[in-house]
């Protein structure tokens, strides 16, 4: 990270989420630290009653509901989630567990991340996600895994990989031992990527992204 810290301005986001919120309690406890220069000016769920929700309003993080099913299109559920990024406006849309498809608008091109529980290209795209992945891996046979943060697109997991955090598959893991594993990788690697981009160090030159050295 930066040596420079106090030169750097807070990187507003607006946190997309499905469910039980680990990802955004991460996001937070590093934040608490001092780790991660991050305000996180919104918190959108597709679902209602979530523990994620719930994460939002202990920390002071405004939390709304907006599901799918309300909207008769992808592009308007779409255009509803940012229409509220941008009446407070957020830098950075960090999808963490958001598991409804959402059609990314031209001016938030590189202006919206992900994670993933596998290397992509690796066991992703349309129905790979949550269990499904770890299940996947450890029936093929892979000998590793691991997690990518990457930029999102309009299609499934396919945009610009910012970085990647391996780990082993063991002989003996199962689907849920192999997932506790990489969820330890994908805490490190995702408030790392956000910081990086905070401090303006992230370059997206095609489909390749550039970290740059430290000032």
């Amino acid at each position: 990270m930066s040596a420079d810290r106090e030169s750097i301005k807070p990187l507003r986001i607006a946190v997309l989420l499905s469910g039980g919120g680990t990802t955004l309690r991460n996001v937070l406890d590093w934040i608490d630290a001092g780790r991660l220069d991050v305000e996180v000016g919104l918190v959108v769920s597709s679902k209602e009653g979530v523990a994620g929700l719930q994460y939002a309003d202990r920390a002071g993080c405004p939390g709304v509901v907006i599901r799918r099913e309300d909207y008769p299109s992808t592009d308007a559920f779409s255009r509803e989630i940012f229409d509220r990024c941008n009446e407070i406006g957020v830098d950075l849309v960090v999808m963490a567990g958001f598991l409804k498809r959402i059609a990314v608008p031209e001016d938030y091109v590189g202006r919206v991340t992900n994670i993933h529980p596998s290397l992509i290209p690796a066991f992703c795209g349309k129905g790979y996600y949550g269990k499904r992945v770890h299940r996947a891996v450890v029936e093929y046979g892979a000998k590793v895994s691991g997690c990518t943060v990457h930029y999102a697109d309009n299609e499934y997991d396919h945009g610009p990989v910012i970085l990647q955090r391996v780990v082993p598959v063991l002989d003996n893991d199962t689907a849920d031992v192999l997932a506790a594993r990489v969820f330890e990788a994908e805490c490190e690697a995702y408030p790392t990527a956000l910081q990086l981009i905070a401090e303006g160090r992230v370059e997206i030159i095609g489909r390749r992204v550039r970290i740059r050295d430290e000032a």
